[in-house]
């Protein structure tokens, strides 16, 4: 079996890599834009042909939500028209698209967290491109599962866990939001569960499903923050600031925690707690 996985230098892409040494009688071919422009679908074609790829976790995204607003060509060319040619492909080659999708499909006025078929009412250019894609995955693939996740972090990249700790470093107080809630997600755990998943699944059956992914617990970006902090042993104080204090360009949703019980119960995945694994990534560093 070989498994194609773009978006490879990003975190969720890094952490695949590094688990995937793990994984007996697979071989991976993990790519990012400057070997495997996904949006071509050609080029898509001629690179399954050549490596009989049978499974695609598709880790590619533009997320850079507030950059988004001014291009939106470039967050849909990425986010809905490349997860289209991957569906488009692993379809006509009976393959697997495993798509890697996002809380932010949600408005985030739940009281209660969502599960996988709540209605979608993207915020924003991000939230609206990767709506589309998981429409363009559900309406082309023969065989797919698209999996949702929430703030995700990593040892890897760019995210709010690593700004945080560079600014705690740094600074003697931070001004953090508070009235924004979800589950924090540690690349490492969900890169673990897509693996269990693609080990386990029954290679004769068509996939048709979507799941939710992130850590057990809830907690707002204050909380995170303050966390960081904590465990790394900063002095700098994290201040609670309400959103409005904090503008930005695309609107953020204020609840999007993840309802995780149909992934756990379909996977028998034992997910755990986002202080836990807050504290194992943190102690990595």
């Amino acid at each position: 079996m070989n498994i194609l996985v773009t978006g490879s230098r990003g975190q969720l892409g890094s952490e695949i890599e590094r688990l995937s040494g793990r994984q007996k009688g697979v071989e991976f071919r993990f790519t990012d834009i400057s070997e495997l422009d996904i949006a071509d679908r050609g080029a898509v074609e001629r690179f399954c042909d050549r490596h009989r790829v049978g499974a695609i976790i598709n880790c590619a995204a533009y997320t850079a939500v507030d950059k988004a607003e001014e291009e939106p060509e470039a967050a849909f060319r990425v986010n809905r028209d490349a997860a289209g040619v991957l569906a488009a492909v692993a379809s006509s080659r009976d393959a697997l698209l495993v798509h890697v999708s996002t809380d932010y499909v949600f408005g985030g006025v739940s009281c209660r967290p969502y599960r996988e078929h709540d209605t979608a009412d993207p915020l924003g250019i991000y939230g609206r491109s990767k709506w589309e894609g998981e429409l363009a995955v559900r309406e082309t693939a023969s065989s797919w599962m698209i999996v949702r996740t929430s703030w995700l972090y990593s040892s890897f990249g760019s995210n709010f866990v690593r700004t945080m700790e560079r600014l705690g470093a740094e600074r003697e107080s931070l001004n953090v939001v508070f009235d924004q809630v979800g589950s924090p997600t540690y690349a490492a755990d969900l890169a673990g569960a897509l693996l269990h998943i693609l080990e386990h699944r029954d290679r004769t059956r068509h996939y048709a499903e979507t799941y939710h992914y992130s850590n057990e617990g809830v907690c707002s970006w204050y909380d995170l923050a303050w966390a960081v902090m904590k465990l790394k042993g900063f002095d700098c104080r994290v201040r609670p600031v309400p959103s409005h204090e904090y503008p930005t360009p695309a609107r953020r949703p204020h609840y999007s925690v993840l309802d995780k019980g149909k992934i756990k119960s379909d996977w028998k995945l034992d997910i755990p707690h986002w202080y836990d694994s807050l504290e194992k990534m943190l102690g990595k560093r």
